[in-house]
């Protein structure tokens, strides 16, 4: 075998080692472990007790109606803000109402407790709660209510709302209003507060 062959098949065997050791079998130790993890949200569940709060007629210009009823947190996770929306219709029984809005003569004396007549939290017409943005009364009520029992609404907790409706008398003729009816419908929406590190 010339030299030329030897050199070439010295190369190659070279090489297949080479390839052996690379391409190998190497025993080693390993172990190995598997984790696991579960993410459960919690529940926000506000409800209203009782959710007629008032049903009353014969009511006339100069009566006030005061009622409560409680705002209740049934979900396991505390409501931080509570925002209020307001509609209702009116029915105008006798059509004559001339573009009048009886929910301009209801006032609302949102109220802290039975004996703070006279001092309310927030005092406005039906018709302007009907036009204000909900989280604009959750700053002028909720907010100022929220701090009388640590600044939110518990998970598992109930607090009573009073709540003083009048019929305002402004002294003038309000004959055009004999017989109407006002139904209204108040939404509550409660959300949660920031995120914490947990």
């Amino acid at each position: 075998m010339n030299l030329k062959k030897k050199l070439g098949m010295g190369i190659a065997s070279a090489a297949l080692g080479i390839s052996l050791v690379g391409g190998g079998t190497f025993a080693y130790f390993s172990d190995s472990v598997e984790t696991t993890s579960k993410f459960k949200a919690g529940t926000l569940d506000l409800n209203a007790a009782p959710t007629t709060i008032i049903d009353i007629d014969q009511i006339k210009p100069g009566d006030t109606m005061l009622r409560s009823f409680d705002l209740q947190n049934n979900g396991n996770l505390d409501i931080a803000t509570i925002k209020l929306a307001t509609d209702y219709t009116v029915t105008d029984k006798k059509n004559n109402n001339d573009n009048e809005d009886l929910g301009e003569h209801i006032r609302v004396n949102f109220l802290f407790n039975q004996d703070a007549l006279g001092v309310p939290i927030y005092q406005t017409t039906l018709a302007d709660l009907k036009t204000k943005d909900p989280d604009v009364i959750r700053q002028l009520v909720f907010d100022k209510w929220f701090a009388g029992f640590g600044g939110n609404l518990a998970a598992g907790q109930s607090h009573k709302l009073w709540v003083e409706y009048e019929f305002v008398d402004n002294y003038g003729d309000q004959n055009k209003f004999q017989g109407d009816s006002l139904a209204l419908k108040w939404t509550f929406e409660g959300k949660q507060g920031a995120g914490v590190a947990k």
